[in-house]
């Protein structure tokens, strides 16, 4: 077929929508979606014992003994989900089909998928993307993205000088590559690790992955439902090919079903489990409080992408962190209209008191000394109490686009809380920090509604202290969905703010930065569950 491609599906826009991605029957037209992510909130975050990749979900460690089969894989998988060019044939926007977690075993602790073959929205929202950089405007010229990124990654220094892709990876190669992080096997210190490699030919497989393999360490290959299951040791590779598949584990799937649309990238954790085999190997570990707190914690997310954003969503949960137990939705939609970045989060006072006591033995476990006491010496200030009533309901600071070329930008803090003490609090800390020779910029300061404004000059209090139009902004809209259930959030206009780091580039470059719209990052907290979703908009 030709043409341009179908506009992609605007997944994620309202969080109680039901989404799915389902394969078409040869002949017949696609059929309505129907896999729900509605379950728990939509956007989520936690703790991850993972080492972070370079788009920011984790992937396992692997040996550092060469850049093998493993790591050409790992490198295509990173150029994938910033690059490409041209669109995959109609014919090849299918999605669906068995996948890594089918046959990787069900003790998995960690787990990181990677799909090269995503569902049509998914796919042409990621292409339509990549055709705004430079870097990846012109990578894909023909109908095989993965031959373009096997290009790309042998130009670059892979180890695959002698690997001809048409004759050693074309003919066995598939689109799904699982990563698998298992607890140590006895005796060892450092965990196993298996990849599922999905292939469409065996035999070739059997004779194409060696020429991949300049010295990872994974020799152990087995086959399973058409993936090579790659292990350290071949024992080891059989192993995992005969055992119950970790799509069986329940507490996996039930997480999956709640992330929902799996996008490009998915990945999957029990923290618990995770912090339980650390200790087991003899590894330092943190002190058994935080451990507790963690111990029955699972994390899931995924990496999708919209025709205008990328988006890494998320949750945690069973930690036991004593949080608010009903925090109120952040304050930063009433911004000012002119806001080029602002940080709102709620909760925060309740947060600290009831974690009070821990933060406390932990300070003193440390030999911090009685840092109580040195708080009020030093500053007049009792804690917590002090930093309760500061840190209130919600915290809300600011940074308006006017007054960015001037001696003292605009910038401020709003605080829903007893606007009486927290000011007597704010001048405690001004008074010392003058007392001591620190030259601070003068604060406006403004009482209204039970709120204290502190601004860096009265004209721009006034204008925190009354209602804005920010969550008016399409730009708002999209990187903050659902604004009024967060419970934190961080929101940055690119556009406000470019005309002031644009001067310093030229060029290609200046045309990269300027595709870059705006960036927001918003979470959630109801019960044991946290939540967040990170979103990068472009122009």
């Amino acid at each position: 077929m030709s043409g341009e491609p179908p506009p992609p599906y605007p997944f994620n826009q309202d969080p109680d929508r039901t989404v799915s991605f389902r394969h078409p029957a040869p002949g017949q037209a696609p059929g309505p979606y129907t896999q729900p992510y509605a379950n728990v909130p939509q956007h989520a975050t936690g703790p991850s014992p993972w080492q972070q990749g370079e788009l920011g979900p984790p992937v396992p460690p692997v040996r550092k003994r060469g850049r093998g089969w493993l790591l050409a894989i790992i490198g295509a998988v990173l150029v994938v989900l910033v690059g490409g060019g041209g669109v995959y044939a109609v014919s090849l926007l299918s999605g669906g089909g068995t996948q890594p977690e089918d046959v990787l075993p069900a003790d998995t602790l960690a787990y990181v998928r990677v799909d090269l073959d995503p569902s049509a929205g998914q796919k042409v929202a990621l292409f339509t993307l990549a055709r705004k950089f430079s870097a990846t405007r012109g990578s894909f010229t023909g109908d095989d993205p993965r031959q373009a990124l096997f290009a790309l990654l042998r130009k670059e220094g892979g180890g695959l000088d002698q690997v001809d892709y048409a004759r050693d990876v074309a003919p066995w190669i598939g689109d799904r590559i699982g990563f698998g992080l298992l607890a140590p096997s006895p005796g060892a210190s450092t965990p196993d690790v298996v990849v599922a490699v999905q292939v469409t030919d065996e035999a070739k497989a059997r004779t194409g992955l060696p020429k991949l393999d300049s010295g990872s360490g994974m020799k152990g290959l087995a086959f399973r439902e058409g993936y090579a299951i790659l292990a350290g040791t071949q024992q080891a590779a059989d192993k995992y090919a005969k055992a119950a598949p970790l799509a069986g584990n329940a507490d996996f799937a039930d997480d999956l079903k709640a992330v929902g649309e799996p996008g490009v990238l998915s990945f999957w954790g029990d923290a618990g489990k995770i912090a339980k085999a650390v200790q087991e190997s003899g590894a330092s570990v943190p002190d058994s409080g935080a451990l507790d707190m963690i111990k029955d914690a699972r994390f899931a997310g995924a990496l999708r992408f919209d025709s205008g954003y990328a988006e890494l969503t998320g949750f945690t949960r069973g930690a036991s962190f004593k949080g608010a137990t009903d925090p109120e939705g952040v304050r930063i939609a009433g911004l000012p209209a002119s806001t080029a970045a602002a940080l709102s989060v709620s909760g925060l006072g309740e947060a600290f008191t009831r974690q009070w006591p821990q933060i406390k033995k932990a300070a003193e476990a440390s030999g911090s000394g009685d840092f109580v006491s040195l708080a009020r010496q030093s500053y007049g200030i009792s804690l917590p109490d002090d930093l309760v009533t500061l840190l209130g309901k919600n915290i809300t600071v600011a940074l308006d686009e006017q007054g960015l070329d001037g001696d003292m930008p605009n910038v401020g803090a709003v605080l829903t809380t007893d606007a009486g003490k927290s000011q007597e609090i704010v001048s405690k800390i001004e008074r010392f920090a003058a007392a001591s020779g620190v030259v601070a910029p003068r604060t406006a300061k403004l009482a209204a509604d039970g709120r204290l404004v502190v601004a860096s000059s009265q004209e721009y209090a006034g204008r925190l202290a009354e209602a804005g139009t920010l969550g008016e902004s399409e730009t708002f809209k999209i990187a903050i969905p659902e604004a009024k259930s967060a419970t934190a959030a961080i929101f940055v206009d690119l556009d406000k703010i470019e005309k002031y780091y644009l001067k310093d580039f030229q060029g290609q470059e200046r045309a990269d930065l300027q595709a870059f719209r705006a960036v927001g990052l918003s979470g959630r907290q109801s019960g044991d569950t946290t939540s967040f979703s990170l979103r990068v908009l472009f122009n």
